[in-house]
């Protein structure tokens, strides 16, 4: 499937570069890469899951179904921790937008599924229906259903879209305020390939370890999924830290909560890449040696994708999308924060409190994460 992947990575490249002019010396005008990093991560999850390509990159027409998604997030948000709010309808009177949004997205996605299964095998590629829909139980030998089916695409189209965006949202916005960061991803990445349509799934792509740890740190400080995962505790209680927590209790850990510990990661509002690699390296405040056993530390809490058996089945190919892009990107050009342009990303000192640190990128919990920016510019590589 890489190759569906690489078109719309192509598409992405190509329209970020669009409106550069000699008065902007070759600058282009202030990107949203919120946006656009939405549009990408929806174009290549309709190539993968639905046979076709959304085109939201090229076109606005499919562009709504964004925030369609946003709403269908929030609501399972709400009512996924209060299941009494929608088993009652009380979702439609408190949170009519929201509501309305959520049921609007529910009918797209039922249009996709339609729009697939109608299909059926006439596509050129064995995308991720042409599978759900010839699996067969092996001792009944029975299908999914159609409910079944639908439940697939509602999920399938925000899991695997949103969360892949945002990482990429956030480590442009890290990348280009942390300038030796940026310049070291920016070296690693030219000094690897000689030619973009080289920049692909393998070995040069894995040597990239400086711009890994570039996204896996904008993932800790910014988290896709930063809220809490919800869990019951189950007949006769639990303890947990030494306190024991009576059964029918729901409780979860937060992923921004555990990646802004200090225990794990030290300074846990700096971004430093380098301290996912091992060794000595020259950052921001100066020479920092990075040891072995902080680097394990590190991983050890690291959970962006969740863990265990309900971690992300599609972390190997969010990774994928990520590098790739990310890669293409600076390959092809140099990017800076947009001059003289309020950046909605940003966290502000007359904020309140947790949302003023300006170098921090601004995300609210819908379960999944709303996010607005960061601004920037793009210059073609001279």
């Amino acid at each position: 499937m890489e190759r569906y992947v690489l078109a719309n990575v192509r598409s992405f490249c190509e329209q970020i570069g669009m409106g550069a002019g000699d008065n902007q010396k070759g600058w282009t005008p202030a990107k949203n890469m919120a946006d656009w990093c939405n549009y990408l991560a929806m174009d290549i999850l309709g190539d993968l899951c639905f046979g076709k390509a959304f085109h939201m990159l090229e076109r606005p027409d499919n562009r709504y179904a964004l925030e369609l998604v946003s709403l269908a997030t929030t609501r399972h948000l709400i009512c996924g921790t209060m299941p009494i709010v929608g088993k009652l309808g009380f979702d439609k009177v408190l949170f009519s937008k929201i509501a309305a949004g959520r049921a609007k997205y529910m009918a797209y996605s039922k249009a996709q599924l339609t729009e697939r299964t109608k299909l059926g095998d006439e596509t050129d590629r064995r995308d991720f229906f042409y599978y759900l829909l010839k699996a067969r139980d092996p001792e009944t030998g029975v299908g999914f259903t159609t409910p079944e089916l639908w439940g697939e695409s509602n999920l399938l189209i925000i899991a695997g879209s949103d969360t892949t965006s945002t990482a990429m949202a956030a480590t442009f916005f890290y990348l280009v305020r942390n300038a030796v960061a940026l310049q070291k991803a920016t070296s690693e990445v030219r000094g690897v390939f000689s030619d973009v349509e080289k920049i692909t799934q393998g070995a040069g792509l894995n040597l990239c370890t400086y711009l890994r740890a570039c996204v896996d740190e904008a993932m800790r400080m910014s988290p896709s999924v930063g809220g809490i995962p919800p869990r019951e505790v189950l007949q006769g209680g639990i303890t947990i830290d030494g306190e024991h927590i009576p059964q029918g209790t729901v409780v979860g850990t937060p992923h921004y909560t555990i990646h802004h510990n200090a225990a794990y990661y030290p300074d846990p509002f700096t971004y430093t890449p380098e301290r996912w690699i091992a060794g000595s390296h020259k950052s921001q405040g100066g020479e920092r040696v990075t040891t072995s056993s902080e680097v394990e530390v590190a991983q050890s809490a690291f959970c962006p994708f969740s863990i265990g058996p309900r971690g992300c089945i599609g972390k190997g190919l969010a990774y994928q999308e990520m590098m790739t892009t990310l890669a293409r990107t600076l390959y092809l050009y140099d990017i800076r924060k947009a001059p003289g342009v309020v950046d909605p990303g940003e966290g502000s000192p007359q904020n309140e409190w947790g949302r003023h640190r300006v170098q921090e990128f601004q995300l609210i919990d819908q379960f999944t994460s709303l996010k607005d920016g960061p601004m920037i510019e793009f210059r073609k590589r001279i």
